[in-house]
């Protein structure tokens, strides 16, 4: 199995700034009696003052508030105990799929490529889509669908046999008990989004001109930019991001800026691929071949899929998420040494299983990062702070769970002749909607659109506004889910959602709906 690398770009890159500032300490001209109005100039001139600040707002953003003193450690990745346990239970389900797929197909789960293989790979790094393995015997580890199905079973066992009124009036398919936001919260939540502010991605919102608004918005975004203020920029793209600014601001907000170490960084684990294999390359090859590649936006972005997923499995600073994510990441062994820890190694190296539709977290950054080591970092930093909580059980109020409890609560809630309509002809409105959320929608809607809904969830730190597009959807086309009369009725309605304006819904939907 291979090494596990933990070069931490990020750290590197604050050690080379401590160097400088250390020799910046012993110039002549700092006086001990001034040193401490010293440091503080230092660091404004230098323009570390701002990189601190932006990495401070980082940290704040990803990791979860601090929890009792005397709380577990396990408490920080999911404080329910029943959680928990549903999440354990999963994973075994998904390592008893890759295990038996790995002794059906007699395939190790790592190997060392011999020399010739290395080079072939290394020749055609930059054209992997032309290649064609015979993929027919593998099978994504696991799809949506089957994700789903653990999620409607899953019970806190503390109200089965006393549950509270206002918990057994709700008829969705999940039924568990945690708090959702309802309309006049979420209205709150994202003021930004009322039909009296302007808004990108809407043509006729306010009073103002959408031309003036455009001019004076990229006026703004620019000087954002400027100012290097992730703060800032996280707020200001609540509004949308032009297109021409989009990738910069998105690597503000992440707190990405490119460094030398980070190519070399990138450059290791792809010389890691070159010379490992490992089966989980086989399920990116298939899901990407399942996908993507036959997806009409982002087909020609096939070769950059391989290299940022491959390269993903082999990072292990992946693994630093796992301290606040339900799911903790599989462990294999050394053959002969099963059950010894000493011997034990994560697997995949990032610690992350692929299930069917993975690649799509990926597809819509390429449109916007075109060299691979700045795509990748991108996309590492959007899994490790939005995508894991997709497809991990717990109870945070990003995660699927609470976003599905979401969607359900305001169909019954807000629609409710609708809602019973689709229940009683046996098409539960979250069998469709399931996967454009485990998805945040990568695949269904037009690629514009998308990213403009992907701006929102890094402008609101929040996942919330998949479970609110989702019910928009449905609300959109509740005329015509009114007259089916089966669920295969009820997804040919909503099977084309590529049409749709996503702001102008969204808007609607929270602004206008009757509360």
């Amino acid at each position: 199995m291979m090494e596990h690398q933990h070069l931490g770009s990020k750290q590197s890159h604050y050690k080379s700034g401590n160097i400088l500032f250390m020799a910046s300490l012993q110039r002549p001209e700092i006086k001990l009696e001034s040193l401490k109005e010293d440091i503080k100039e230092y660091f404004k001139v230098s323009g570390w003052e701002k990189k601190l600040q932006n990495a401070v707002y980082s940290e704040l953003n990803v990791f979860p508030l601090p929890s009792h003193p005397a709380a577990p450690p396990e408490h920080l990745k999911e404080p329910l105990v029943y959680m928990r346990k549903a999440q354990g239970s999963w994973e075994k389900r998904i390592l008893k799929s890759l295990n038996s797929m790995c002794t059906e197909l007699s395939i190790p789960l790592a190997r060392k490529r011999p020399v010739g293989e290395q080079k072939e790979l290394l020749n055609k790094w930059n054209e992997m889509g032309t290649d064609e393995p015979d993929l027919s015997l593998f099978r994504p580890v696991y799809a949506p669908k089957d994700f789903l199905e653990v999620l409607i079973n899953l019970r806190n066992p503390n109200y089965e046999n006393g549950d509270s009124l206002s918990f057994r009036t709700h008829l969705g398919l999940i039924q568990v008990p945690l708090k959702v936001k309802d309309i006049p919260e979420l209205k709150e939540c994202f003021a930004e989004l009322g039909l009296n502010t302007g808004q990108l991605g809407i043509d006729d919102s306010t009073q103002v001109p959408p031309e003036l608004f455009e001019n004076e918005h990229v006026r703004i975004g620019q000087k954002v930019l400027a100012e290097q203020d992730s703060a800032a920029a996280q707020q200001y793209i609540r509004q949308g991001s032009p297109t021409a600014l989009r990738a910069e601001l998105w690597a503000l907000i992440l707190n990405i800026s490119s460094q030398p170490e980070d190519i070399l960084y990138y450059e290791q684990l792809k010389m890691n691929v070159i010379q490992h294999d490992l089966l989980v390359d086989s399920l990116i090859y298939k899901d990407v071949k399942l996908t993507a590649s036959n997806d009409d936006y982002y087909f020609v972005f096939e070769d950059y899929l391989y290299q940022v997923l491959l390269c993903f499995s082999r990072d292990t600073s992946v693994l630093g998420h796992f301290a606040y994510n339900s799911a903790s990441p599989p462990k294999s062994y050394i053959r002969g040494k099963l059950g010894l820890e000493e011997y034990a190694v994560f697997y995949p190296p990032n610690g992350v299983i692929p299930f069917h539709g993975f690649s799509m977290y990926v597809a819509p950054l390429c449109f916007l990062y075109h060299e691979p080591y700045k795509l990748y970092q991108i996309f590492r930093e959007m899994y490790v702070r939005f995508f894991f909580r997709l497809h991990s059980i717990s109870s945070h109020p990003s995660g699927i769970v609470s976003l599905c409890l979401l969607f359900e609560t305001l169909l019954q809630t807000y629609l409710p002749q609708l809602f019973y309509h689709l229940r009683e002809i046996g098409a539960q409105p979250l069998r469709i909607s399931f996967k454009w959320m485990v998805r945040a929608f990568s695949g269904y809607l037009a690629t514009d659109q998308l990213l403009l809904l992907w701006d929102r969830i890094l402008g609101y730190n929040s996942l919330e506004i998949l479970a609110v597009l989702a019910a928009a959807v449905f609300a959109f086309r509740a005329v015509n889910l009114m007259e089916v009369t089966s669920l295969a009725a009820a997804e040919a309605v909503l099977a084309d959602l590529s049409t749709l304006k996503v702001m102008p819904l969204l808007q609607i939907f929270l602004f206008a709906t009757v509360t």
